[in-house]
């Protein structure tokens, strides 16, 4: 058996990858330059034994004014993922117990961990080390129907959309790279629109950086209406699996870019050998109306949960203790870590 905390460039983080089946989130870059925008360090916790593998990436945080440390898990749906069946109690026992206690030993008291909603059933082990919340559920676009299969499945509100789009002239264009910029500021407007967190405002350089890691497993459409970017689409293609990573257009009456950009992106991931679309869920994992909207797509659905575990029980409850009084450290459920 063996248990660690990998950095970015260890060699057994890329070796696991080769066997397990994972998504862009897992990628040793990706989550390097996620923990950039976190203001953390980029990690992944290994465990191996008899030869079956587990890797969970990780982005790890100071508190700040406790010399302690907690982890959560990068923008995204990444999770553990394993060649271990969720049903193998003996390895995944095995591999909660190391990871708990090699944290631990890190100095970190807490892990927030977004499962990934296609890889899988999460274990039930993993109940036994921490809280496994279900917040709602995804949506994702069946890529192996044909695509009259795929318009019948879409509700008739976005098919109208889409078509009067189309005969206003609207046009999406994949992968112009020299677009990016255009497309930065429509997507900055949106998110000062809607009052997004600071860290919902992906930069320019993030974006292009993130481009060059992932190389032709990522992509970009926009929208035009007479030359001028009012929309766009960034998502990656990995192993079969397309997923939408920030989209945005601007907003004016009459103006349906956005279903149009979803249409275009799921025929253009169809066409170039994708199985499935990930559409992701609502806000917060929530059945809201971002939800709704895009359940719209399609009636495939796939629940969403998240992993909370106390690594360091004394020590966690201690912060939350000073930090936000009345708060119960035994309640896993509500906002996690609680001291945060």
């Amino acid at each position: 058996m063996t248990a660690s905390l990998l950095d970015p460039a260890a060699r057994e983080w890329k070796e696991t990858l080769q066997h397990v089946a994972h998504d862009m989130y897992h990628v040793p870059d990706y989550v390097v330059l996620d923990a950039r925008l976190y203001g953390g360090t980029p990690a992944a916790f290994h465990y191996e034994h008899a030869g079956r593998r587990l890797l969970l990436p990780l982005i790890i945080r100071e508190i700040p004014g406790s010399g302690l440390r907690d982890a959560l898990s990068p923008y995204g749906y990444p999770g553990p993922v394993s060649d271990a069946a969720p049903t193998d109690v003996a390895f995944w026992r095995g591999a909660c117990t190391a990871m708990t206690g090699t944290l631990r030993g890190e100095g970190v008291v807490s892990v927030f961990v977004r499962m990934h909603p296609l890889l899988g059933t999460p274990s039930p082990v993993l109940t036994e080390f921490g809280a496994l919340v279900r917040h709602g559920e995804t949506v994702s676009m069946d890529l192996t129907v044909s695509e009259d299969e795929m318009w019948k499945q879409t509700r008739s509100d976005h098919r109208n959309h889409i078509n009067r789009a189309k005969r206003a002239g609207t046009e999406v264009v994949f992968d112009d790279w020299g677009r990016l910029a255009e497309w930065v500021e429509v997507y900055h407007d949106n998110m000062r629109r809607v009052g997004a967190a600071d860290y919902y405002f992906f930069t320019y350089d993030h974006l292009a950086a993130l481009h060059d890691a992932a190389g032709d497993r990522m992509h970009l459409a926009v929208a035009l209406e007479e030359g001028e970017v009012v929309g766009g689409n960034t998502f990656f293609s990995y192993d079969g699996i397309a997923t939408g990573y920030v989209s945005s257009t601007r907003r004016a009456r009459g103006r349906y870019a956005d279903e149009l950009l979803y249409d275009s992106v799921r025929r253009w991931c169809k066409r170039h050998g994708d199985e499935v679309f990930h559409l992701g869920g609502g806000k917060g994992g929530s059945n809201d109306s971002l939800f709704t909207y895009k359940a719209g797509f399609s009636p495939s659905r796939h629940p969403f949960h998240t992993w909370r575990v106390v690594t360091d029980s004394p020590a966690y409850t201690s912060l939350v203790h000073e930090r936000r009084a009345g708060a119960d450290p035994a309640d896993l459920t509500a906002t996690f870590p609680s001291y945060r």
